[in-house]
Order: C-alpha cells, then sequence, then structure tokens
C-alpha cells in the first residue's frame, strides 16, 4: 500500500488519524479486506507518535471499520457485508422474484453512476479505469472465463467510484457483493451463451467510451442498456438450462429404449 495518508497537522491527536482513516473508508480509498501498513510505517505517514497511532486503531476497532488478526496485521473491517445479513442473502438466493428485482435496480442505478461518472471522472479516475478495460480485453482475448468474470465486477466497481458520490458507491458495493458471494448462481451462464462474451465486451467498451468523452447522456444509456442485456440473457440462460437438464432426464429414462432400437435397426 503506497502513501495514501497524510501528515497530521496542529494538535497530532488520536481524533485527527481516526477522521482520516473513517474519509478514506467513506470514499472507497481504503476497501474491505485492505491490509494496513506495519505500526512503525504508519506513524512515519501520518507523523504522529506510535502511542498515538495505537490508540487511534483501538478506536478505529472498537467502531467496527478496521479487524486485527493476531500475528497478521490490521486490516479493513468487511462494512460492506452488514448491508444484506445472512438471512437475507439466503432468501434472495432461493426466490427467483428476486433477480429480476435486483437487475431492475442495478439498470436504474447503474445508469445515474456512469452518468455522474462521465460528469466527474478525474484523470486518474481515467487511467484506472483505462487499466481495468485493458485487463478485461486481454483476459476476452486469451478466453479465461474466471479472470473475465471477477473483471466485470472490478469493471463495475471502478465507474461507481469516478461517480464521487458516497452513497452510490457503497450501495452498489453491497450489489456486487451479492454477486461475489454466488447468490444469483445463474449469472455466470449468461458467459456461455453464444456470442454473449464478445456482446458483453462491447458493451462494457461503450460505457468506457462513454465516460472517457465525459458524454452523461451516452454513459447511462450504455449502462442501461448493458444491465437489460444482462436480464434477457439470464432468462435465456435460465430456460436453456432448464431444457438441457429436461432433455437429459428424458434421455436417462428412457436410455434404456434407445439401446435395444439402435440394435433393432
Amino acid at each position: 500500500m503506497s502513501d495514501i495518508f497524510s501528515r497530521i497537522e496542529h494538535s497530532r491527536t488520536a481524533d485527527e488519524v481516526v477522521g482520516q482513516f473513517e474519509t478514506l473508508i467513506l470514499e472507497g480509498v481504503l476497501r474491505t479486506g485492505d491490509r494496513l501498513p506495519g505500526e512503525r510505517e504508519l506513524a512515519r505517514q501520518f507523523e504522529v507518535s506510535r502511542p498515538i497511532l495505537r490508540d487511534a486503531l483501538k478506536l478505529l476497532e472498537t467502531r467496527g471499520l478496521l479487524v486485527s488478526r493476531p500475528g497478521g496485521g490490521t486490516f479493513v473491517a468487511d462494512v460492506i457485508g452488514q448491508v444484506f445479513s445472512k438471512p437475507v442473502m439466503d432468501l434472495i438466493s432461493t426466490h427467483r422474484k428476486a433477480t429480476a428485482d435486483y437487475l431492475e435496480y442495478r439498470r436504474e442505478i447503474e445508469g445515474v453512476a456512469a452518468e455522474y461518472a462521465a460528469r466527474r471522472a478525474t484523470p486518474d479516475d481515467l487511467a484506472l479505469l483505462d487499466a481495468i478495460m485493458a485487463r478485461m480485453d486481454e483476459a476476452h482475448r486469451t478466453g479465461n472465463f474466471d479472470d473475465e468474470a471477477e473483471i466485470d465486477v472490478e469493471f463495475h466497481h471502478a465507474v461507481g467510484e469516478c461517480a464521487h458520490n458516497v452513497i452510490l458507491l457503497h450501495t452498489l458495493r453491497s450489489c456486487y457483493r451479492l454477486l461475489s458471494d454466488g447468490v444469483f448462481h445463474n449469472r455466470l451462464l449468461v458467459f456461455s451463451l453464444p456470442g454473449a462474451r464478445d456482446e458483453l465486451l462491447a458493451q462494457h467498451r461503450a460505457i468506457h467510451a462513454a465516460v472517457k468523452a465525459g458524454d452523461p447522456a451516452a454513459a447511462r444509456e450504455a449502462a442501461m442498456a448493458h444491465i437489460s442485456y444482462v436480464e434477457r440473457s439470464m432468462a435465456e440462460a435460465e430456460r436453456t438450462g432448464d431444457w438441457q437438464r429436461v432433455s437429459r432426464l428424458r434421455l436417462r429414462q428412457r436410455g434404456g429404449d434407445l439401446e435395444p432400437a439402435r440394435k433393432r435397426s
């Protein structure tokens, strides 16, 4: 982790260190699971004494923003996971209507995020988005399915960060957590549909291009069209999966009759 912390001015109290951590977590600079530098390095970056730093870290742990692992260091706590509790996630995963509701919600909120991103993205934001897009292109070229699916979510994370709205940022992150936790088991089937990988890549490129061009209307339209496509494709993948399941059962049930028929012919 590079130097992202600033020298504490004036009184140099634990409260000022805490405030800086809170801002970095809220703004999405520090993310769930990020490991903090060691105590000596943190004290150097803040230019505070180690006792002040320890007091700040202890207070942040008490507030549930940091977590220490004995012998393993200090990490940003899983603050996103608390948005959807385990019982709610289980309910969502077992009710089919929840998938449609989830995508309907994402279509609208990602449209807003892309629009804001096109208005507000800084050169550094665009550099990060460019790098993610390049990795997505490479994963697509090499046919690395797992990387492609992972970078897909990372791309949407980055667009949300470019929007520079902390409520949008954390709301979207809670949505993407449902994907990374495998709540929607059929989402990866979309990548198996004929032509879907190429189409998804083209859609991500369209969002990327609109954000880079600073075109809010085009960015919003591209983001919403992308989610609409995912919505249709997930439904198609689910139907195709049902057809394959039924066909397999038919073959298994009637397989005993097919072999004698082949021999008779």
